[in-house]
């Protein structure tokens, strides 16, 4: 299929030119065979996303196309193409994580499934002469399939042993500089993705893990297990915690915030999404905000527009502080039995938009016991339920006394 062509004696190239053409219509059930093949007996390609399983769909046909037209002698490159793309998709799979003898048996079924297509076709004519016209070019159809897998190898092993240099404190370096603001820089930007194989030009989100309580990632293994999502990554530290750069591609990222909710084993903070490595500082920011909002030890996934209110509450510690004394004030200086009570009833009405009889169904009380309650929270804080403002402020004075806690 492509790679360093023998010409075909004359006869065998004209049957060829009859037998391969109606091949080209076949491509897309040829491509769905091969696949369906694949993902029974590789477990490789079935732990990978619908992204990866997606790109190998197209490669794998373009590859298929290029070998029947190959075989119809439409080719004049001598197989260079093909071989270059060899070469592609085994830097490709490289990257993915994809393991090479998997990568090298997708190639082989590739050349089995158009011998086959051929043969079936070959049956169907079943023309004098077309047993010698096959065994002609089995013996080529293999052979080209070697020389492509060689090259596909040899791709292959150059890329792991590229990313294998890549140490951690070259990964640090690259990830402080977006961090940092360098992603303006145009040389730094094209040097930190071909160093990563990161694209740092489409939609990103940066995500930042606070440690566990030993000090430890409470991310285990993000890189790696985004990857086989089809998903490129790059994590390292920053002011103690765990932070990467995530590369969306076409992907959600409700994806990756639902694999990073399966891998977390504490709080993580996720941007909104950005565009391209100038924009990398500001989300890094933005995540660690939303990571600052939430409580350590519980494994819970935010992005930054889940918790705005709290954000803007965590960003201004004194502000914050003087909210909670002068919104909530005398009340948190209570006994804590009759505290907790009335911060439980003041949540349950603002929750029901001032409605005592709704809280008092969320309460399991009373109505009019409610009612009491709200006129003790009233006299203690010197503010009044009926006042917008005031139910404004009780509302971000107790979401900040919450996280104080």
């Amino acid at each position: 299929m492509g790679g360093e062509v023998q010409p075909f004696r004359p006869e065998v190239s004209a049957r060829l030119a009859q037998l391969a053409p109606p091949l080209l219509s076949q491509l897309d059930e040829m491509t769905s065979r091969m696949i369906s093949i694949l993902e029974r007996t590789e477990g490789a390609y079935t732990e990978q996303g619908p992204v990866v399983r997606a790109e190998l769909f197209e490669s794998s046909r373009a590859n298929l196309e290029r070998a029947v037209r190959t075989l119809m002698g439409d080719s004049d490159d001598g197989g260079r193409a093909a071989l270059a793309a060899a070469r592609e998709v085994g830097s490709r799979r490289a990257i993915q994580g994809v393991p090479l003898e998997t990568v090298l048996r997708a190639y082989r079924l590739g050349g089995q499934v158009t011998w086959e297509a051929l043969r079936a076709t070959a049956r169907a004519a079943e023309a004098p002469g077309d047993s010698d016209v096959l065994l002609e070019v089995a013996g080529s159809v293999w052979h080209v399939n070697d020389v492509q897998c060689a090259a596909l190898a040899e791709a292959y092993r150059t890329e792991e042993r590229r990313l294998a240099g890549i140490d951690d404190q070259a990964r640090q370096q690259v990830l402080d500089g977006l961090l940092g603001g360098r992603g303006g820089d145009p040389v730094f930007v094209r040097t930190a993705s071909e160093l990563l194989a990161l694209p740092l030009d489409g939609r990103l989100v940066c995500a930042v893990a606070p440690p566990d309580e030993s000090g430890g990632p409470n991310l285990a293994d993000p890189g790696a297990r985004l990857l086989k999502r089809g998903v490129r990554s790059v994590w390292g530290w920053r002011s103690g915690a765990q932070v990467g750069v995530v590369a969306l591609g076409t992907r959600q990222v409700g994806d990756v915030l639902t694999w990073l909710t399966e891998f977390a084993g504490g709080p993580v903070g996720v941007s909104a999404v950005v565009d391209g490595a100038s924009a990398v500082a500001s989300a890094w920011r933005l995540a660690d905000t939303a990571a600052r909002t939430l409580p350590a030890g519980r494994a819970r996934v935010v992005t930054i527009d889940d918790r705005l209110p709290e954000a803007l509450l965590s960003s201004s510690p004194e502000i914050t502080r003087r909210l909670v004394e002068q919104s909530l004030g005398r009340l948190l200086d209570l006994p804590a039995d009759e505290r907790d009570v009335l911060l439980d009833t003041l949540t349950a009405v603002l929750a029901a938009d001032g409605s005592p009889t709704r809280a008092a169904d969320q309460l399991y009380c009373h109505r009019n016991t409610v009612m009491h309650r709200l006129r003790r929270i009233e006299q203690v804080t010197g503010r009044s339920v009926a006042d917008p403002r005031s139910r404004l402020l009780w509302q971000l004075a107790l979401l900040a006394a919450d996280h104080r806690r």
